[in-house]
């Protein structure tokens, strides 16, 4: 509960809190139609809705004020290594990482620009949550676009993207994760984490979780292909509430076409 109010990743109060308000709402008319004697269907359904609120709050809202949770331990096993962050927004990932991966350093980019991702992030927002996570010593910050992205080849031991690159047109998304490829050394990592419109979103938004960014939503076809595409083979792949996450590696040198 402390990581509720530790970070800042920027998420508007609807998205924050909005069912924790529907809550007091839906509460407030259960007691109202109680003391007024209205029809028990009354005080029945504003219960059942407050009690909907309170479950969607706690199994979505909540988790956009913590970093997000590393969904394989299988990602750089190591623990050491040069980490990129694509698209890393507010920091989420990238505090994920830092404090997953104690030893490993992260470099974080974003566009840093309004109208891509959250309004009003800046790199300041994602240091002070580094910082909240101490770990502000192992991160450095640039700025870039990730379908271009201002790295030598080889640069990176692993890479990560959260919640970014299906956040592109199809064209975009491959180019980014060709990108990807491009900067990681052989046999490097890369964790894409993307919007999955499972149970949980579609519990916690029944009205609109038909919303998937592109057509991406939740269809791992959709990734498995331009992941392959970019020269990555898949050595895991699996859900959390509301993501769905692809573990993709670069072939080593020494056994490139070995691998599918």
């Amino acid at each position: 509960m402390a990581d509720f109010f530790r970070y800042n990743f920027g998420y508007s109060w609807p998205w924050s809190y909005g069912h924790l308000v529907a809550a007091v709402v839906f509460l407030m008319l259960a007691v109202l139609a109680a003391l007024l004697g209205w029809r028990k269907w009354t005080i029945g359904a504003s219960a059942i809705a407050a009690l909907w609120a309170v479950a969607a709050f706690v199994t979505f809202d909540s988790g956009l004020s913590r970093p997000a949770a590393l969904p394989t331990e299988r990602f750089l096993r190591s623990g050491s290594g040069l980490v990129l962050d694509g698209g890393a927004g507010s920091g989420r990932a990238t505090v994920m990482v830092l404090l997953a991966r104690p030893k490993a350093k992260v470099v974080a980019l974003d566009l840093f620009a309004e109208g891509y991702g959250i309004g009003g992030n800046e790199p300041d927002r994602l240091r002070a949550n580094a910082r909240a996570a101490g770990a502000e010593s192992r991160l450095e910050i640039r700025k870039g676009d990730l379908r271009e992205l201002p790295f030598e080849p080889a640069t990176f031991d692993a890479a990560v993207s959260s919640f970014a690159i299906d956040h592109l047109r199809r064209k975009d998304a491959q180019q980014s994760i060709n990108e990807m490829a491009r900067v990681l050394k052989p046999g490097g990592q890369f964790l894409l984490m993307v919007l999955n419109t499972d149970a949980y979103v579609k519990f916690a938004y029944p009205l609109i979780h038909l919303h998937m960014y592109y057509g991406h939503g939740g269809n791992a076809d959709g990734w498995r292909q331009p992941l392959r595409t970019a020269g990555f083979y898949i050595v895991e792949e699996g859900t959390q509430p509301a993501t769905m996450y692809f573990l993709a590696e670069k072939p080593a040198i020494a056994a490139q076409g070995l691998h599918p």
